[in-house]
């Protein structure tokens, strides 16, 4: 009996530790990636992470911008692949790409499902003040992240965690957690579990728009905003009328009659701002654009804020 044929379909740097993992146990017969796009300040094209390493281990790279002609599904079909594999590959596969593989698609997701079903399962942990997330294993069906489960991995979360932090640790949690799968799936040990309707909720995927400083709430919320949207979108306001960048704070402990938005002052190294139900934040680094990242006392040395400045 030879090895495990697999698919793969990935496209960014969340999804290489798969396919290194996948590599070593299984014959990847073909990469499904998307097409390659701009990137970097120069916007010169590059290929995805994911094609990189695909082409750096000799495996085959398909792109294609249409999924939903049915030559796609008989090219994919015609590979001969035991089960399709889905790490954060970007778009939705159709009905007959799905079955295309022997044992379908399963898909790696970065979330306990039901909760957190969508594009940005990790924001919407760090987001929601969740005390651990994880990674499932599921099988793939028509719905957004309804399918059965056929495998959890579960990690704590650590209160100052950002996205950028969280997402390398996920993405070797789920690696290792796909070799579990990949192993129950080729001796036929593993059953899938229906997901539970209770507990489901939604993490569409991220705009720009929600990047905004919302003053107005309390002090953690604002806190895990910013650790949720750190790289992207980030989280911005403008202060004596200009933008300036967020990019670490902690709730103080203390309380605060002033407007929300209000600068308050310097307290141990950080920027004191009133927030909503008389909380108060601690901005620690801020970034003005087109400058370097400062220190909340190096701001203040080089802008002199006027009594009663306040963050819009």
């Amino acid at each position: 009996m030879g090895r495990f044929r697999a698919l793969f379909f990935g496209t960014p740097a969340f999804s290489v530790p798969s396919l290194e993992a996948l590599l070593d146990i299984a014959d990847v017969v073909t990469v499904v990636t998307q097409p390659d796009r701009p990137s970097g300040r120069g916007l010169a094209i590059a290929p995805t992470p994911v094609k990189a390493r695909a082409l750096a281990a000799g495996v085959p790279v398909l792109q294609p911008t249409k999924l939903k002609p049915p030559e796609f599904a008989e090219s994919l079909r015609a590979l001969e692949a035991d089960v399709g594999l889905v790490i954060a590959y970007g778009r939705i596969l159709p009905k007959a790409v799905l079955e295309a593989p022997r044992l379908g698609c399963v898909n790696v997701h970065a979330s306990l499902l039901p909760r957190h079903r969508g594009a940005a399962p990790v924001q919407a942990a760090l987001l929601a003040g969740d005390a651990e997330t994880g990674v499932s294993i599921m099988q793939m069906d028509a719905g957004l992240d309804t399918g059965p489960v056929l495998l959890q991995a579960r990690t704590r979360l650590h209160g100052g965690e950002t996205a950028g932090e969280l997402l390398p640790r996920l993405a070797h949690l789920g690696a290792g957690a796909l070799l579990e799968a990949v192993a129950g799936l080729e001796s036929g040990a593993l059953a899938a579990t229906p997901q539970p309707a209770e507990g489901a909720t939604l993490a569409p995927r991220l705009t720009r728009e929600q990047g905004r400083a919302d003053w107005a709430q309390p002090a953690a919320s604002l806190g895990r905003q910013l650790r949720a949207f750190t790289p992207w979108p980030g989280v911005n306001a403008e202060l004596a009328g200009a933008p300036i960048k967020l990019l670490a704070a902690r709730p103080l402990d203390e309380r605060s009659g002033e407007p929300a938005g209000s600068v308050l002052g310097l307290r141990d190294g950080a920027l004191a701002v009133a927030c909503g139900e008389g909380t108060v934040i601690g901005l620690e680094r801020l970034q003005r654009p087109g400058r370097r990242p400062l220190a909340a006392p190096e701001l203040l040395r080089g802008e002199r804020l006027d009594a009663g400045a306040r963050f819009s």
